[in-house]
This record gives structure tokens, C-alpha cells and sequence, in this order.
């Protein structure tokens, strides 16, 4: 069944997609969620306006987007965690953890924007986690979890 995105949805689309799902996915929760509507052929040319339109937007979304990106690569972040024994942390670093670490240097994101190699963190060492800014624009932040001084 085609369907038309109302909002983004995780490993499916972004908004405004078309895309195609299983009719059960699509009539049990994509829309009575909201998040999609049935991709009628009216529907469809209401999209294909609404995208022309959008167009000269989408444009300066992106270059703001690459302004923010840029940005990224001169920072230099450092997150302390309490270790035990070697490098292995009491709890975990998670994608909350780098939302929190950007605020600090001026930069505000959403936690769902930042992709953390295999979800959580448990050692101690460099990683780099992949920021999506937009569709089309997604930055590498290199960044290393540290001992805290005990």
C-alpha cells in the first residue's frame, strides 16, 4: 500500500515520502497515528504541488544545515564517565550524553538527531557519532570518552 508521510518515521521516511508498506502497518498505526495518509491520486498531485513549492525553501534549509555542520569540525568534545576496572564505565555514554556535551559548546539538537555507534558507550577511548542536521546533510562529530579523576 502507498502511503504519504505526514512526519518523519524512524528506518521508513521523512516527511512527505512516498512510500510503500504493508497494508496492516499502514492501517493499524501509520494512519491512525498520523503519520500518513493514504496516497490517493489527489493526494498525490496535492503532494507534487506542495513539493514545487517547497523547493526554493528546501534549498536554504540545506545550506543552514551545512553552516551548522561546519561547525562541528573544529569542535573538540570530551566526556568524563566514572570507570572501573581498566576502561570499562559504571553505566553508559548514549546519544543524551552528546546532546548535552553540544549544548555546553552553543550548539542545540535534538537527542534523536544523533546516531552513537551501537547505541551505548562502555568504554573508554574515541568514537565519532553521525549527526543528521538534515536528509541530506549528516556530520561525523569525533568525540572521546574520558576517566573521570577519581
Amino acid at each position: 500500500m502507498e502511503v504519504i508521510l505526514k512526519n518523519d518515521v524512524e528506518n521508513l521516511g521523512f516527511t512527505d515520502d512516498l512510500v510503500t508498506v504493508k497494508n496492516g502497518y499502514a492501517r493499524n498505526f501509520l494512519i491512525p497515528q498520523g503519520h500518513a495518509i493514504l496516497a490517493t491520486s489527489s493526494a498525490k498531485k496535492v503532494l507534487a504541488e506542495t513539493l514545487k513549492q517547497r523547493a526554493y525553501k528546501e534549498q536554504k534549509l540545506v545550506d543552514d544545515a551545512k553552516k551548522q555542520a561546519a561547525k562541528l569540525t573544529d569542535l573538540e568534545i570530551k566526556l568524563t564517565a566514572k570507570t572501573g576496572e581498566g576502561d570499562k564505565l559504571f553505566g553508559s555514554i548514549s546519544n543524551a550524553d552528546v546532546v548535552a556535551a553540544l549544548e555546553n559548546e552553543g550548539i542545540t539538537l535534538e537527542k534523536k538527531y544523533i546516531t552513537v555507534p551501537g547505541g551505548l558507550i562502555k568504554r573508554t577511548g574515541q568514537y565519532e557519532a553521525a549527526v543528521r542536521f538534515h536528509r541530506d546533510v549528516i556530520a561525523t562529530l569525533p568525540f572521546q570518552v574520558i576517566a573521570e579523576a577519581k
